[in-house]
């Protein structure tokens, strides 16, 4: 059929070549009734000024970038092994054999004397983990082509039950109660701070709360220090327990001269089982959040900034998680466990001018001259990783700590020195090494040693520590009561550690 839309005819089987011949040739529309919608502009279309305006392709890759860290290393290398059933796992051990030290000797003839045998019994209680997560029928819709969000949020969920569970493996506390924090001690001076003394001295009031693992976790001077919890789940129903922080102290008091300046240096008795430790101060009853540390020691420099005021802690402890089963710290650092425990109390540790750590060696030696057993692992954060190395690396003449690998491709000298072991210097074996490990959720100033092996004959321990299990992983997708995917990813298990001694901690450490 005829094609005349352009000056001059094109019929039906013109060439292609010459079709855009004719449009170059052809002029705009000119019919006045159009010319209101700018037709006739010259460069109709240009480049957008942004990524999602005008006539373009969006250049997105498929598939979100999952970008942050899944560290669990207690979890990948702790054995799992599975439950029998009931409401706890128990066991029994031989804790020590000729307790009353009965001499072996024996006369011509005669039997020897009746040997004393202690022994102990132990218990875990099973706890429920899990966490929940939910996709909407519309973010799936949203999502198509682009990801599979019910995957992803099966996936997610997995990963932050595991994230929770490494916390509770280092330092979860369901049966250690810190009790009351005690009073610190504080002394006042005209230097170092710029707390005002004017008019008359002025008295300072200093609270302290102590923390466990995850109280000083999930701390902050602008967010506060939690007490006594109370979760709404996805069910609807509610949990209430304790944050992690002990009952808080009484107050203790520091004066600034009048017409000065100063500060006020305070120390409070470490508490076994905690790990940090939260100040308040200001004017007595109106103590104020302003400094959360891993060591039981803090000068007051300047006015306290944060909100929360001691005045709104409750007076009871809210130290213990009902929900939780205890993890490595406290099973080590409860009373009576056996684990070697030493709170430096705001103390560097300190060189022994060999190439060791005079308060590693002092945990190691009383573990041979006790049980006659070492550790192989050394865990630490990265403030003491920093600390170690400069401790061993600035004694005069270490050059046995030192192994220099030439690469002639190189051409560069690469600085920077990390500890990745420790020789332990007390073993019947003679010397044995230690790993030195940054685990991702421990203090600062806090150092954990352990050991995956006992030293004992038919022991009849397989695993020094492990998570038992009535119910390992797994994951339910609720039935649909919405327009809404639901999924819950749990487990139900407890932490068995069969010999505390085989765990020594140091604590208060001093960052320097």
């Amino acid at each position: 059929m005829p094609f005349d839309g352009f000056s001059g005819a094109l019929r039906q089987g013109t060439a292609i070549e010459d079709v855009l011949a004719a449009l170059a040739k052809s002029t705009p529309i000119v019919d006045p009734r159009m010319q209101h919608l700018a037709f006739a502009k010259a460069g109709t279309f240009a480049q957008p000024g942004s990524a999602t305006s005008g006539l373009q392709f969006y250049d997105l890759e498929a598939g979100a970038k999952h970008l942050y860290p899944v560290l669990t290393p207690l979890r990948n290398e702790t054995p799992r092994v599975p439950g029998a059933g009931g409401i706890q796992a128990n066991w029994r051990a031989i804790t020590g054999v000729n307790t009353s030290s009965l001499r072996v000797g024996v006369s011509s003839g005669h039997r020897g004397g009746n040997m004393a045998i202690t022994t102990q019994d132990y218990l875990a209680a099973y706890k429920g983990i899990g966490i929940e997560s939910s996709v909407d029928f519309e973010a799936q819709y949203a999502a198509m082509n682009f990801e599979d969000i019910r995957a992803l949020g099966a996936l997610t969920g997995l990963q932050a039950l595991m994230l929770g569970e490494e916390i509770l493996l280092l330092g979860g506390n369901t049966s250690v109660a810190l009790g009351t924090t005690p009073t610190p001690s504080c002394t006042g001076a005209i230097t170092g701070g710029t707390l005002s003394g004017a008019g008359s001295p002025t008295v300072y009031s200093v609270i302290v709360v102590a923390l466990t693992l995850e109280g000083y976790l999930n701390s902050s001077v602008s967010g506060g220090v939690p007490a006594q919890l109370t979760r709404t789940n996805a069910d609807g129903s509610t949990d209430t327990f304790g944050g992690g922080s002990a009952r808080k102290s009484a107050n203790g008091t520091f004066n600034v001269a009048s017409g000065s300046t100063g500060s006020g240096a305070c120390t409070v008795a470490a508490v076994q089982g905690a790990v940090g430790y939260a100040w308040y101060w200001g004017a007595s009853g109106a103590e104020v959040l302003g400094a959360i540390t891993t060591v039981p020691a803090y000068t007051v420099t300047a006015t306290a900034t944060g909100t929360q005021t001691a005045a709104s802690m409750p007076a009871a402890d809210n130290s213990q998680n009902s929900l939780s089963f205890d993890g490595l710290l406290t099973q080590a650092l409860k009373s009576g466990s056996g684990a070697y425990y030493k709170d430096l109390g705001g103390v560097a540790l300190t060189a022994d001018n060999a190439g060791g750590i005079v308060e590693i060696d002092a945990a190691l030696k009383d573990r041979w001259d006790n049980y006659r057993l070492g550790f192989d692992t050394i865990w630490i954060n990265s403030q003491e990783a920093i600390n170690l190395g400069k401790k061993i690396m600035a004694q005069g003449g270490n050059t046995g700590a030192l192994r220099f690998v030439i690469n002639q491709d190189q051409g560069a000298i690469g600085g920077g020195i990390m500890v990745a072991t420790y020789k332990n210097k007390f073993s019947l074996a003679g010397a044995n090494v230690l790993d030195v490990r940054i685990h991702p959720n421990m203090p600062p100033g806090m150092i954990l040693m352990t050991t995956k092996k006992l030293p004992y004959p038919l022991s009849n321990v397989t695993n020094v520590w492990q998570v038992r299990t009535r119910q390992d992983y797994y994951q339910i997708e609720w039935p649909l009561v919405t327009r809404q995917y639901q999924y819950g990813v749990y487990a139900d298990q407890v932490l068995q550690h069969y010999f505390p001694p085989s765990m020594g901690i140091i604590s208060g450490i001093l960052n320097g």
